[in-house]
């Protein structure tokens, strides 16, 4: 019986192409601090809502995000383990944890 692989490959490169765009890192990087709704994710990155929307989208396929409505509008925030497993192993609070790797994100300037 072959051992199962702790790297994943398949799963590895699903998250990887899922963060392959620079708004979807830069989704990500803003969704660290919080949740926030699409409306704030254009605002806050000038990106068009249409795109924010595909962007959103490929980032919840791939489980790094989810979305809650509350109201009118969805609120997006990263999964949970998406940083807390990375904190908690000592790896900065700017590091994403994707189980086959960890991928660290310089700080946003603000």
């Amino acid at each position: 019986m072959a051992k199962k692989d702790p790297l994943q490959p398949k799963r590895c490169a699903e998250l990887l192409a899922a963060l392959a765009a620079p708004e979807r890192l830069n989704i990500v990087r803003l969704l660290s601090d919080g949740a926030r709704s699409v409306t704030e994710i254009v605002a806050a990155l000038a990106i068009k809502p249409l795109n924010v929307s595909h962007h959103l989208s490929v980032l919840k396929n791939a489980g790094l995000i989810k979305g809650e409505k509350k109201g009118r509008f969805v609120w997006y925030a990263l999964c949970p383990g998406v940083l807390e497993d990375a904190v908690g192993a000592g790896v900065p609070r700017e590091a994403l944890n994707l189980g086959c790797c960890k991928l660290e994100l310089p700080c946003h300037a603000s």
